[in-house]
């Protein structure tokens, strides 16, 4: 055989190889590295540099704002876990799925369909290699040893030696290790590509969790000797060797990781080395300086590879924070994790889904700079397209607008008429368009409070605020703009009607047979 028809030969079976696509096809050397770390249940007033009054040391988030960018007012789609990781890696409202409300299990069904693409799938296009290593909570298959259907609280019924499937290495992750969903639900224990690790012991009923060290759990299955309070510090451990080994091995090749925190998400439990460290009579405090501490040593490890300046680092939450952690006792001792916003995790108030959003790459991005445009996490993988130089396929990221240009200290075209939709943990609607949000509900959405709250002045079904003269809601405005209220919930039935809300062709919404948060705006809907 002649070299030039081995060349061909070879060519055509990496082709094949690769499902069609060439390795590395669209990525160089210069693309660069991409970390994603979303802390869990962490209010913005919980990071220094956005709320001055913090009574919670961040240096490390405050040091990396000042090498980058601050976004003050980026938001997430959800206000709880489940379907703010969704959109993240989808770019799609997870409303938009079978599950309407509330969140997965450990146990639960796949969200992420096969064919979908997600933030991880694009890239591997792109030649990037993947991990994801962290909390995933977006539901695994786990294999039945009854016939019957996996019990998605408690797992029961499960058969730990059939290798689980359609999990994070079945959606473009070449890697995977962390927990299946919150720190609280089974399987406690950790979970590496497809097989839950260690000795697994079923525990029936969660007053038995002291007897396995666990604090603050639901019953289901235990791994022997997992401890809660080392997971953050296994989940930084095991990124920074990822990284590491991933360089040597390669050195060229790009990667991403997406790491979604276990933390300050309750149970409390921080580090040995943490523990009483905040000037706060309270655990939380403690458990937000471990992440703030874990956030550095992944950033020390980014110099001492010498890649820090072409790896674009974002740091944002999931949500606001929870009212497990007993908001009562943080505020009166100063600190306000939902900084002078109105409400906490599961509302459609905004300390519920504004969240820290900080994005550092000196390469790109001017250091100490800060961005007023109105942003979601859905948009992730909308700006990883456009930093590749490609649009999304039609069909993909139905709900994700590139803040691109936002990087590079440009802003958005036509960013005050776009449309923003936030869901509670009721599954009710809230729509932010420009300067004004519809809340769709009396109660914000959910039967939680923040005590620090006062009454809506004007308070209605429907309530609409305007967000630049009044960011933490205190005054319903809707009956002097009826012409704003009746624009915005045309906006959000389009959005419904289309099955999206980025321009493109119609799509549809995974079908239920009642949708009764949609109520409000039937009389728009198809």
């Amino acid at each position: 055989m002649n070299r030039r028809r081995f060349l061909k030969t070879s060519a055509i079976g990496m082709i094949a190889a690769c499902g069609g696509k060439i390795f590395g096809q669209g990525a160089n050397a210069k693309s660069p590295n991409v970390i994603f770390i979303l802390a869990d249940d962490m209010g913005i007033g919980d990071v220094g540099c956005y709320n001055d009054g913090s009574k919670i040391p961040t240096p490390n988030l405050d040091k990396l704002a000042k090498g980058g960018m601050m976004f003050k007012d980026a938001h997430t789609n959800s206000s709880v876990c489940t379907p703010t990781r969704y959109g993240i890696m989808t770019g799609r409202y997870a409303w938009r799925t079978e599950r309407k409300n509330g969140v997965t299990q450990g146990f639960s069904k796949p969200l992420i369909k096969a064919e979908q693409m997600t933030v991880a799938s694009f890239l591997k296009g792109k030649g990037y290699r993947n991990a994801c290593i962290g909390k995933w909570h977006l539901g695994m298959d786990f294999t039945s040893n009854d016939g019957k259907e996996v019990e998605a609280s408690t797992g029961k019924n499960v058969d730990f030696n059939v290798p689980i499937k359609n999990g994070p290495i079945d959606v473009g992750f070449d890697y995977y290790f962390g927990i299946s969903a919150s720190l609280n639900m089974p399987p406690h224990g950790f979970v590496e590509n497809r097989k839950v690790l260690g000795d697994l012991i079923y525990m029936a009923k969660k007053e038995d969790a002291s007897k396995f060290n666990l604090v603050g759990v639901k019953a289901g299955w235990v791994a022997k000797g997992f401890k809660q309070d080392e997971v953050l510090a296994t989940l930084t451990a095991k990124t920074i060797d990822w990284i590491k080994e991933h360089r040597k091995a390669n050195s060229a090749q790009p990667f991403f990781v997406y790491m979604p925190l276990n933390a300050p998400h309750a149970p409390l439990v921080p580090g040995k080395e943490f523990a009483g460290k905040s000037d706060l009579d309270h655990k939380y405090g403690d458990f937000c300086m471990e992440v703030d501490s874990r956030v550095g040593q992944i950033m020390a490890t980014l110099d001492e590879l010498g890649i820090a300046d072409n790896t674009l680092v974002i740091f944002t939450a999931d949500n606001g924070c929870s009212p497990m952690v007993k908001l009562d006792r943080l505020q009166k001792q100063g600190h306000y994790p939902g900084y002078i916003y109105r409400g906490l995790k599961g509302s459609l108030w905004d300390a519920g889904h504004r969240v820290p959003f900080i994005a550092r790459w000196p390469d790109k991005v001017k250091a100490n700079s800060s961005c007023d445009d109105v942003i979601c996490v859905t948009d992730l993988l909308a700006t990883l397209a456009e930093m590749q130089g490609e649009r999304l396929p039609d069909e993909a990221g139905p709900d994700s607008v590139s803040f691109y240009k936002s990087l590079q200290g440009e802003a958005l075209a036509d960013n005050d008429k776009r449309g923003i939709v936030h869901h509670s943990d009721a599954g009710i609607f809230s729509i932010r368009r420009g300067k004004w949000k519809l809340v769709l509900d009396a109660k914000g959405g959910t039967r939680r409070n923040n005590p620090k709250d006062k009454p809506i002045k004007n308070p209605a079904d429907l309530q609409l605020f305007d967000m630049v003269k009044d960011p933490s809601e205190t005054t319903n405005v809707q009956h002097e703009h009826q012409e704003v209220v009746i624009e915005l919930k045309k906006l959000l039935a389009e959005y419904v009607n289309k099955g999206r809300s980025r321009p493109g062709k119609r799509l549809s919404n995974d079908p239920v047979k009642h949708w009764p948060q949609i109520e409000v705006i039937k009389e728009y809907l198809d």
